[in-house]
């Protein structure tokens, strides 16, 4: 397996990954897929300092990783948002911890001072990863979210390098 930075051609694969996760699990509060054109938008937000990092393996990319912007007010411009998503077939093989790492110390390298999670209240092994990294759990919006007719917590869990 292969660790490295995104590049365009990848976005199909990329994509497909998200939208599974989209339309099947709470892993992300997106209810509808994206379309090659939004997520060609979303590609061209991330820069040197907010990358996407995929694991590949043979030609196929198997989860991917972003460090994404916090918000666009200048005084949050050492705070990223991490999002990670493992292909469907390839949940549970360490591909996740492998790509938190390697996304980890990408951030690590730009100078980036925290990293923010958000993670639905009902995903343990998110949780459970983010801790093992050395994430601190700071809080929970209650039903913030609602999908598959359910509304969702969301557990904050950030770290400081």
């Amino acid at each position: 397996m292969d660790i490295r930075r995104a590049k365009l051609e990848d976005l199909k694969q990329i994509t497909e990954i998200y939208n599974d996760a989209v339309e099947k699990t709470t892993a992300t509060f997106d209810t509808e897929p994206k379309t090659a054109e939004q997520q060609e938008v979303w590609f061209a937000s991330h820069d040197a300092r907010h990358p996407i990092l995929v694991a590949e393996d043979d030609g196929v990319i198997t989860a991917w990783a972003s460090l994404s912007q916090w918000s666009d007010r200048c005084a949050y411009v050492d705070t990223a948002e991490i999002s990670l998503y493992v292909k469907s077939d390839c949940r549970q093989k360490g591909i996740g911890k492998q790509l938190m790492s390697a996304t980890l110390q990408e951030g690590k390298s730009v100078e980036l001072h925290t990293i923010i999670a958000r993670i639905a209240g009902s995903n343990k092994i998110s949780v459970d990863m983010c801790k093992s990294f050395g994430f601190q759990y700071i809080g929970t919006m209650r039903e913030v979210g609602k999908k598959f007719g359910n509304l969702l917590d969301v557990h904050l869990m950030q770290l400081i390098y």
